[in-house]
C-alpha cells in the first residue's frame, strides 16, 4: 500500500514525545493545537510580541516609582528656589509666604494678638504664648543630659547647654566680648551705646537692664527678699547677700597678683589694683578729680550737687551717704545715745 510522504512526515514530526523521567506528553490531545507550519510561524511571532509586551510592562512597573520620585524632587526644588516675593515695607526684609511677612510685621507695629488667659501677658506669636504658658503649668519637658536641669522650651535648654560646652557664639562687634545668648549680647551693647530704656516710675532713674530696674525699685518699696541664713540680715539683691555672707565664712577668693592682698569681691580687687597701676578712670565732670571706682565718683559728685538721697524713715533727716544714714538710725534704735 502506498503511503503519502507528507503523512509520514506529519506523523513522524508529531509522534508522541518521550521525556526521561516524565509521563508522555502528546500535544495533539489539546483541541486548539494547530500543527500547520503557517500556524507555527504565527504562534512564534505572537509569542515574541507577547514577550516583548510583557517586558515593556515590567519595565514600566520598575520605572513608575522613579518617575514619581523625580517629579517630587523637581517640585521640591522649585519650592526651595522659589522667589521671595513678599517684602516688608519697613525694613525691606523678604519672605516666601505672606503669612510669614504678616507675622514679621508685628515687630514694627507692636501688635500682640495672643494673650495668656492666666496672667494677661500678650505675645506676637502663638508659639511664644505656648512656651510662656508652661510657666503657669510648671511643665518642663526639655532636660539637660549633663546636669538634669529641666526647661520649658528647647531654645532655653540649648542656651543652657552652652554653660557646659563653653560655646559663646554671640560676639560684640565693638569690643569683641562673646556671650552664650543673644539677650546678654544686646544688654552688653548698651554699655557702648549708652542706651537705658528701663526707667523708674518713682524717681526717673534709667537703667540698661530690666532686672537692674526691678532691683532698684526695692529701694522705694523697702523690699529685701534675700535673707542671710546666719544672722538674718536681708538684702535687696542676691549679689549683696553673697558679698555679706563672706563675713561669716571669711572667704576671700580674689587675690591681688602684685601684693597678695585678698578680697571677697572681684570689684574690690579691681579697685585695689588701681593703686599699683596708678589708673583712675573715673573723672568728675565738674572739678576734674579722678576716682578709682564709680561708687567713689558718685559719692564725690554729691558734694557739688548737694543731693541727699538717703532719708531717715523715722525723722525725715537726709544724708549724702547710706553709711551716714545707718549711723544716724542708731539714735532711734537706742544703739547709740545722742550727744
Amino acid at each position: 500500500m502506498y503511503t503519502s510522504p507528507t503523512m509520514t512526515l506529519k506523523e513522524e514530526k508529531y509522534s508522541p514525545m518521550e521525556i526521561k523521567g516524565e509521563e508522555e506528553f502528546d500535544p495533539r490531545e489539546y483541541g486548539d493545537f494547530d500543527s500547520s507550519p503557517k500556524r507555527d510561524v504565527q504562534r512564534i511571532q505572537s509569542n515574541k510580541r507577547g514577550n516583548t509586551e510583557q517586558k515593556r510592562n515590567k519595565e514600566r512597573r520598575h520605572k513608575r516609582p522613579q518617575c514619581r520620585k523625580t517629579s517630587y524632587q523637581e517640585s521640591h526644588q522649585q519650592l526651595d528656589t522659589r522667589e521671595k516675593q513678599h517684602e516688608c515695607s519697613q525694613c525691606f526684609k523678604t519672605f516666601a509666604r505672606s503669612f510669614d511677612l504678616a507675622s514679621h510685621q508685628r515687630i514694627h507695629t507692636g501688635e500682640k494678638p495672643h494673650q495668656c488667659s492666666t496672667c494677661g501677658r500678650a505675645f506676637s506669636h502663638i508659639s511664644n504664648l505656648k512656651t510662656h504658658q508652661k510657666i503657669h503649668t510648671g511643665e518642663k519637658p526639655h532636660q539637660c543630659s549633663t546636669c538634669w536641669k529641666a526647661f520649658s522650651s528647647m531654645a532655653h535648654l540649648k542656651t543652657h547647654q552652652r554653660i557646659h560646652t563653653g560655646e559663646k557664639p554671640h560676639q560684640c562687634s565693638t569690643c569683641g566680648k562673646a556671650f552664650s545668648n543673644k539677650t546678654d549680647l544686646k544688654t552688653h551693647q548698651r554699655i557702648h551705646t549708652g542706651e537705658k530704656p528701663h526707667q523708674c516710675s518713682t524717681c526717673g532713674k534709667a537703667f540698661s537692664q530690666l532686672s537692674t530696674l526691678k532691683t532698684h525699685q526695692r529701694i522705694h518699696t523697702g523690699e529685701k527678699p534675700h535673707k542671710c541664713s546666719s544672722c538674718g540680715k536681708a538684702f535687696i539683691n542676691i549679689h549683696h547677700l553673697k558679698t555679706h555672707q563672706s563675713i561669716h565664712t571669711g572667704e576671700k577668693p580674689h587675690q591681688c597678683s602684685t601684693c597678695g592682698k585678698a578680697f571677697s569681691q572681684m570689684s574690690s580687687l579691681k579697685t585695689h589694683q588701681m593703686i599699683h597701676t596708678g589708673v583712675t578712670p573715673y573723672q568728675c565732670t565738674t572739678c576734674g578729680k579722678y576716682s578709682r571706682s564709680s561708687s567713689d565718683l558718685i559719692r564725690h559728685q554729691i558734694t557739688h550737687t548737694g543731693e541727699k538721697p538717703h532719708q531717715c524713715s523715722q525723722c525725715g533727716k537726709a544724708f549724702t551717704q547710706m553709711s551716714n544714714l545707718k549711723r544716724h538710725q542708731r539714735i532711734h534704735s537706742n544703739d547709740v545715745l545722742p550727744c
